[in-house]
């Protein structure tokens, strides 16, 4: 149990921000959980969890609101339509932990500075199950004097590093997308060699177990990959946005990024030609072997 608990807004009760109000509420943290859809706010509701309605009155007297929605846009017309900079309490904090633009982050912190509210950028990484285990790596953005104060709450739900000002956070994000994008593709061509050429694909992960090449990516994502589970954990419709604002951030700082630039092409490929905007983002090795289709 945390020494001093928190009264907490959570917006975004979805594969991800499910278990995180869970680890937040076990560690003593009084949650105020609300959802575009109600349903989904009230199916997590119990102890130390309120299902709320209304956005204002989930951040009223609130000391910390945090986010976690599919894209920058959507928090920013959470705090605009709702004003939330004027609702939440002079000195509270807002904090962000959805994957969007680091532009989009500096935005909202300008928003919410108005009302005196504090932003902090800190978007996630480990999918569902290091939200569960209360072990997300989670990169954040803003002055040193509010992670300090919010970093408390942050390590209920996984491990927080301070990257700097506003919008780095964001940036790490896009930099750890490009890499598990990367590496989703390599495992992808990997498993596909080695089935092809007459290998057992599980016997494979296991010989490079400890290795170099060894990762999560090739473990859970190779296993899922052999096993054709393209059940949904983290949406390729996602990793595909993710690539795009790589890009985006990569223009503005006047950055050529060759790999990014394939990557985004191919998940753009598995969402919008091959229908799998819903798949898992493992779902690449399909883009991979229509790829390889005979004539």
């Amino acid at each position: 149990m945390v020494e001093t608990a928190k009264t907490i807004a959570f917006f975004g009760v979805g594969q991800m921000g499910a278990p995180m109000i869970a680890r937040l509420a076990a560690a003593g943290h009084r949650v105020r959980a609300w959802n575009r859809t109600p349903d989904k706010a009230r199916a997590v509701a119990g102890e130390n969890v309120q299902a709320v309605e209304d956005p204002r009155a989930a951040v009223d007297g609130a000391d910390i609101a945090i986010s976690i929605l599919s894209d920058g846009g959507a928090v920013l017309s959470l705090v605009r339509d709702n004003d939330l900079a004027g609702t939440m309490r002079e000195g509270g904090a807002f904090i962000d932990m959805s994957s969007t633009r680091p532009e989009e982050a500096r935005e909202l912190a300008e928003i919410l500075a108005a009302g005196g509210v504090g932003f902090c950028d800190a978007p996630v990484s480990g999918g569902p199950p290091g939200a569960e285990a209360g072990t997300l790596a989670i990169m954040a953005g803003c002055d040193e004097a509010l992670f300090e104060r919010i970093a408390p709450v942050l390590s209920a739900m996984g491990r927080p590093t301070r990257l700097g000002p506003v919008g780095t956070g964001q940036l790490a994000k896009l930099a750890n997308q490009l890499i598990v994008g990367a590496a989703i593709g390599a495992v992808a061509e990997a498993v596909l060699l080695v089935r092809e050429g007459g290998g057992d694909v599980d016997a494979f992960r296991d010989a490079l177990t400890g290795g170099y090449a060894d990762s999560k990516v090739l473990q859970m994502h190779g296993g899922r990959m052999a096993a054709g589970d393209f059940a949904p954990r983290g949406r390729a419709a996602l990793h595909r946005k993710d690539f795009r604002n790589i890009l985006d951030e990569a223009e503005t700082l006047g950055l050529a990024l060759p790999m990014g630039d394939m990557l985004f092409a191919r998940f753009a490929r598995l969402c919008d030609e091959l229908g799998g905007a819903d798949l898992d983002h493992c779902a690449l090795f399909l883009e991979l072997l229509d790829t390889n289709k005979k004539p």
